[in-house]
Formats: C-alpha cells, structure tokens, sequence
C-alpha cells in the first residue's frame, strides 16, 4: 500500500548465535509477542515462513544465523462478507489472479464501521461459486485507501496468493502512483526515508517517527520525481520501495508537500499562492472538482506466479483527477494571484 495498507504483519529475524535447536513455531512463539502458536502454523501451512529463502514447517528446528522472514496474515474476521452488485473494472484476469481498477471513494476490506459496499463485497458477487472470498488463502494482496483510486491484485488461489504476497514482501513489485501536491520543487527528484507508524495523538493517522526511538514505526522509503510543474503545485511520480499505510501522504507532507485536497494531512487548506478572492474561489473549485486526495495508483508490475513472466500495468487517470489536472494546465496566475 500500502498507500498500500498492509494485509499482513511483516517480519525478519536472525536466530541468536546461542539458540540450541528448537521447534520454528515454539521459537516464533516466544520471540514475537502477542502471536499465538496456532497463528504461527498456520503461517506455515501457507508457506509463508521462509528460513533462508526456503519455506519450511512448522517442525523445522531453527539453528544459530538462521534468516527468518515471515508472513502473517491478520486474525480472521468475525464477520461474513456478504456479496454485492457491484461493478468491477477488471484490467486484466487470469486462472490465478485479477487486476482490478479501484474507483475513488470505494473501501477494500470490511471494517471499521465499513462492513458493506467494500470491494470484497463486490468481488464475493464477481466470482460467484467460483471462490470463496472469505477464504483467507485467497483474495487481496495489497491495499490502497478507500480515496486513493487506482490498481490492485487480487489472487485466484493459495499458490497465487503465497508468491505475489512474497513478491511484495522482498519488495520485487513496481508500484508508482501520481499525485498533485501542494508547493514546487527545486529538484526533479528525490528519495524519502522516514518510518512510520500511528500518530500517538490521533490514531486515525500515521507519522514519522525514529525508528529507534519508537517500537511500533516501521521503515519506509519513497523515491519521487516531477511530472510537470504549475503555479504553487506540482504534479509528481510517487515509487514505493516499501508499502506502508498512508505512506505517501504522510512522506509528502514531512518534506512540506502535503497532497492537494488531502483533508486529513492538511492539503485542504491553501497553502500556496496570494490570498486574493478569487483565487480562494479557484481553489475551491479545483477541491470541487476532486473532493479527495489527488493520488492515483497508476502502475504496478509484477512476476506472474504461475508462468514467471513479468507483468506491467498502467491505468489512465480517474475523471475527476483529468479535469482537476486541466484545470492547473489552464490556470493564469496573472488574473487570480
């Protein structure tokens, strides 16, 4: 996502020098808090716990410098998800996955008062008997926030699901998405390196925080670069190297560049340009146009988990995000400030 929201807990360990052998789940177990036993099998049943590069059981004994990396998938809901007639846009699909384009304004996964109306709602209606979407095997690999439109991945099967969730994991993946924020640049592009995790303030948003200083951030790099330039904002190319919740959004506004329309990182406010009235009445109509943040996840490539063939997708813009683009392309500064 990440602007991925992530599926699952990510994790690499290095076994100490000291450790005598033990059961990889027992191990697990007593090394990661608050992670049951039964969890961890599971994990391993799915093949997703990898000892130096090579899935194992949950029998395996782990040995000194053993590499650990596992993948977790959330706890089960306690909910059913019910299917809805709701229209998909489907990229592309195959015998093992599905590529879908995510409308703006559309949640992912059931939750948090969301628990209708969700893309899993829809995708439950669009396979029918064929699978069962509330098979945790199966089904979503990634996330984007519920205003962030754009590409997604949606395996077919439990192999599927197992490769492309690893791909994602070794950061093997290419995901850019294009984003209107606030301000210019001087440079053409950069890298961002900051770890993030909830704001202890406001749990609803995340922050960067030191990594040392605080247990919960996780690590997280975005490499940017100019697409086009206009008066007080900027058009750019986001590439995630890591998919963290509301990576992007967060990164941009830490450099002061906070996403154009984005109400819950201040991109709603006016924070360029001279406050005459009607650029105020400009503004307000460019937030008119696209009342939510200005990111789109454009591109996404991947390995195809079958075949071994690289993958490449590339989605044209929302039609609110094209005419609010217009609009700047449009814009003459000498008549509104």
């Amino acid at each position: 996502m990440i602007e991925d929201e992530e599926l699952f807990e990510r994790m690499r360990m290095e076994v100490d020098k000291g450790q005598s052998p033990l059961r990889i789940d027992k191990y697990l177990t007593e090394h990661m808090a608050g992670t049951s036993r039964n969890r961890i099998q599971m994990a391993a049943d799915a093949e997703h716990i990898w000892v130096n590069g090579k899935a194992v059981a949950s029998n395996y004994k782990v040995k000194p410098g053993d590499m650990i990396q596992i993948l977790l998938d959330h706890e089960p809901q306690d909910y059913t998800i019910q299917p809805e007639n709701i229209p998909l846009t489907v990229v592309y699909e195959d015998e093992d996955l599905l590529v879908i384009n995510k409308p703006a304004g559309m949640v992912v996964h059931p939750g948090h008062g969301n628990y209708e109306h969700t893309l899993l709602n829809a995708l439950a209606w669009y396979f029918g008997e064929q699978f069962d979407i509330n098979d945790p095997r199966i089904g979503l690999v990634h996330r984007i926030d519920k205003d962030t439109s754009g590409l997604l991945l949606i395996a077919k099967t439990p192999e599927a699901k197992t490769n492309l969730a690893l791909q994602f994991f070794e950061h093997t993946t290419e995901r850019t998405y294009n984003a209107l924020v606030w301000g210019t640049f001087k440079e053409d592009s950069g890298t961002i390196e900051g770890a993030l995790a909830r704001d202890t303030r406001d749990r609803t948003l995340y922050k960067v925080y030191d990594i040392e200083d605080h247990p919960e951030a996780k690590e997280a790099i975005t490499h940017w670069r100019v697409l086009e330039r206009f008066p007080y904002v900027t058009l750019v190319e986001c590439r995630l190297e890591t998919g963290r919740t509301h990576q992007i959004r967060v990164h941009m506004k830490t450099i002061g560049h906070p996403l154009f329309a984005d109400e819950k990182y201040g991109g709603m406010e006016i924070l360029k340009g001279l406050p005459t009235q009607k650029y105020r009445q400009y503004i307000q109509n460019c937030f008119e146009l696209c009342p939510r943040q200005v990111l789109h996840a454009k591109t996404l490539g991947f390995t195809h988990p079958r075949t071994g063939e690289r993958m490449f997708f590339d989605s044209e813009w929302p039609e609110d995000i094209l005419r609010l683009i217009t609009k700047w392309r449009n814009y003459e500064p000498n008549t509104l400030g």
